[in-house]
């Protein structure tokens, strides 16, 4: 079925047909062989209709039945023609048009790949999400059902005015009279509709935001007793859904019977006068049987025209918002430091191996050749101000240094800057001023690939992909062996519960992990995390959404994996940090306090506030 349209049109036209104009060019002889099957098959079935002139005058009228026999056999043979012909060009439209969808679809998803975080964090998902669905569904509509049904449409009309001009150019001033006034009422009657069916869309979109709204808060409905409002609410925008689509629907469904009655009134116009030349021996049966075939058929074309014209232009600006995508700017990457497998000599250098050895380096180009710097996990902030926005920094002067091995916490309320820091650890973000070194090296001379292969990090909101339970834990490290799965989860205390599931390693999880408790999935990314070896981790938040049971199990866990790793934690419970190295508070974007727990709490500053309940945590 064809989707109803709203008054999509792109901005720039010439801009988005050059860029889709590579596309196109990727498969331009499949639509030059389509055109010409189309024009093959639509010229036949002119031609067959123009040749009923010919059937009633030279074999009908003189009663030459065996000429008639033969002159039927030709004309199957010639319509078989047309036939495979128009099965041919519709069975490579499809093809065409579905790799044309899979090539934009493949860049745009590439595309995606390569935007900055910045990017995702001012567009919604769901307005992302649309080019993948709406966006393509609507240009893979048009190139599955448009270019064929264009030309064979503008070739019908151009061919049907042609030929009843040949067979009448009387008739055909009045025929082309009504065609027109058919044309202009099309147009009308298709803006209106277009304008109501925009204004449906709009009630659609608010109540299935509110189902969705309703859906996902179903369990604060109940608590509060809000049903019957709920219910009064949906009523109300349902009644706006069904008023609206009445509306649409009443205009769009008075343009059939609309050209239908123009039809009807033309041809029996038609029909009279062209009698009455017959009559008069003005005109000829056989051209007047012809010439009523053709008016019959000429609203047809029109109409799908204009359909397939604004088919086309939501499909433009579908492939606008596509382009608009794809012509963002990505995530800038200069570094030319990378990590390499290194072997260690008896004399303690090392050199570069092409197997797995246990031991990794950084491989920093020099003018007077490479210098292998061991991956060690030192980190350290120099100066370093940021903002998203630079005119409004969020961190400012942060100066501070993880050694090798050594857990550093950060602490502070909500909107201090501590996941800001995190994430520029792994470069999601560039600093403002000031440096951030690894192991020496500045970190925006290190490739992000291979800087973000030597951190891993656990999310504060943890994601799980569809898949088993070992996929999820292997995504921290794709060639993983199952027995390197196993270890992840043990270290993470995950194995216990794992193999209680009915079908252990081996269980699929739904979207996100949905159908395992909060703690389960947030063990489970700590396993995915400690499976690729890192010789930092970061965990944000990590325990917050954990029982203290749990979190026990996974300190245990912990502790193990952090061993001869430098780790930053962010938590919201001070317990998780007291045996950290080094703590750090910040307020507002600074750091105002450092120090051991106990250190700090002799200070009796904000950390003490913190640890003794005086001050939020967050």
């Amino acid at each position: 079925m064809a989707r109803q349209l709203t008054n999509a049109k792109p901005k720039n036209m010439k801009k988005t047909l050059s860029s889709f104009k590579k596309y196109i060019g990727n498969h331009k002889y499949a639509f030059v062989f389509i055109g010409l099957l189309v024009i093959l098959s639509t010229s036949i079935s002119l031609w067959g209709t123009y040749q009923i002139k010919t059937v009633v005058n030279r074999y009908v009228l003189k009663n030459d039945y065996h000429g008639l026999v033969s002159f039927i056999i030709f004309m199957a043979i010639v319509y078989f023609i047309g036939a495979t012909a128009t099965a041919i060009y519709k069975q490579l439209m499809v093809h065409t048009a579905q790799s044309i969808v899979q090539e934009l679809r493949n860049d745009l998803f590439a595309k995606m790949q390569k935007l900055p975080i910045s990017y995702f964090d001012g567009h919604p998902h769901g307005e992302i999400m649309s080019r993948f669905t709406n966006d393509l569904d609507t240009i893979q509509d048009a190139l599955n059902n448009c270019f064929d049904t264009l030309i064979q449409s503008f070739i019908m009309i151009v061919g049907t005015l042609i030929l009843i001009f040949v067979l009448s150019w009387k008739l055909s001033l009045i025929v082309f009279a009504c065609m027109i006034l058919m044309y202009f009422l099309i147009q009308y009657l298709s803006q209106r509709s277009k304008k109501y069916f925009k204004k449906q869309q709009n009630a659609m979109g608010y109540l299935n935001g509110f189902i969705e709204e309703m859906v996902d808060g179903i369990k604060v409905v109940k608590v509060f007793n809000h049903e019957k409002e709920n219910s009064i609410e949906f009523d109300y925008r349902n009644q706006e859904l069904y008023d609206s689509a009445v509306e649409a629907l009443t205009y769009s469904g008075r343009t059939i019977p609309t050209v239908v009655s123009i039809s009807y009134f033309n041809y029996a116009l038609v029909a009279s006068i062209g009698g009455l030349f017959a009559i008069n021996g003005i005109m000829d049966l056989g051209s007047l049987s012809s010439y009523l075939v053709f008016v019959r058929q000429t609203a047809m074309p029109i109409n799908q025209f204009t359909q397939q014209l604004n088919f086309i232009l939501a499909a433009m600006a579908g492939a606008e918002r596509i382009f608009d995508l794809m012509n963002e700017s990505e995530e800038v990457d200069e570094g030319k430091v990378t990590l390499t497998q290194v072997e260690i000599l008896e004399d303690g250098s090392m050199q570069e191996s092409n197997h797995y050895t246990g031991h990794w380096a950084w491989r920093h180009p020099r003018d007077n050749g490479i210098e292998l710097v061991e991956l060690k996990g030192d980190v350290r902030f120099h100066d370093v101000v940021f903002g998203y926005n630079e005119t409004h920094p969020i961190l400012k002067d942060i100066n501070l240094f993880a050694k090798p091995g050594q857990k550093i916490a950060f602490v502070g309320s909500t909107g201090a800057g501590k996941t800001t820091i995190i994430n520029l650890i792994n470069r999601f973000y560039d600093i403002t001023k000031g440096s951030i070194t690894y192991d020496g090296i500045d970190v925006k001379l290190i490739k992000k690939d291979d800087l973000r292969k030597s951190i891993s990090i656990v999310l504060q909101d943890t994601h799980l992909f569809t898949g088993t339970i070992a996929d999820n834990i292997r995504y921290g490290k794709l060639d993983a062996s199952d027995e390197e799965v196993i270890e992840a989860a043990k270290l993470a205390n995950a194995d216990s519960f794992i193999r209680r599931l009915p079908n252990g390693y081996q269980t699929m999880l739904s979207s996100d992990g949905t159908n395992l408790s909060q703690g389960q999935r947030q063990l489970l990314a700590i396993a995915r995390a400690a499976i690729c070896n890192p010789p930092v981790l970061i965990l944000d938040e990590a325990t917050s959404s954990i029982d203290t049971r749990t979190e026990k199990l996974i300190e245990k866990g912990m502790d193990r994996l952090m061993e001869n790793r430098t780790v930053f934690v962010i938590a919201h419970r001070l317990s998780t940090v007291r045996n950290s190295d080094a703590i750090m508070v910040l307020d507002h974007g600074q750091i105002i306090e450092r120090g051991s727990h106990d250190e700090l709490l002799e200070k009796k500053g904000r950390y003490y506030q913190l640890y003794t309940g005086q001050f939020e945590l967050d």
